[in-house]
């Protein structure tokens, strides 16, 4: 029987496609995470992190810097798959606490634009199945397990 790459639901290579979407959405989120990075001060001072973030009792300056954590740090290990399952844990709660709290689970809102999604919602999704999948075979987790 001939395989025909279009039609077959074997997988080309799994792996690679992981390590695709885990760059591209590592990349992405540290942006974010960047951008708060860069001006700390200026939005540790916003009312936005000083009245309406609260996590765990705590505003202002503490939030952000766990946002920042979550966002640039993890998601530079997310990037390179080191403590990759390790490192989704903080981006899945932040982007939880998003979702819950500050769009008060508004997954799909009429924007601007028509309907919108919530960006929070759909990396909360693909963190979950990188989570459950794993860095795959393109991954300093993987290196290092067959050391």
């Amino acid at each position: 029987m001939k395989k025909n790459l279009f039609i077959s639901f074997q997988p080309i290579n799994l792996s690679l496609g992981i390590l695709l979407v885990r760059v591209i959405i590592g990349v992405l989120m540290a942006f974010y995470g960047y951008q708060k990075l860069i001006n700390f001060e200026t939005m540790a001072a916003s009312d936005f992190w000083a009245k309406e973030v609260s996590f765990l009792g705590m505003t202002g300056k503490t939030p952000l810097a766990l946002t920042i954590f979550a966002e640039f740090f993890c998601s530079l290990l997310l990037i390179v798959g080191l403590f990759t399952r390790l490192s989704l844990i903080p981006l899945l709660i932040c982007m939880g606490y998003i979702i819950a709290f500050t769009a008060k689970f508004e997954v799909i809102y009429s924007g601007d634009n028509g309907i919108e999604v919530n960006n929070a919602f759909v990396y909360f999704v693909i963190y979950l199945g990188i989570y459950l999948t794993g860095p795959g075979n393109y991954s300093l987790d993987y290196k290092i397990a067959n050391r």
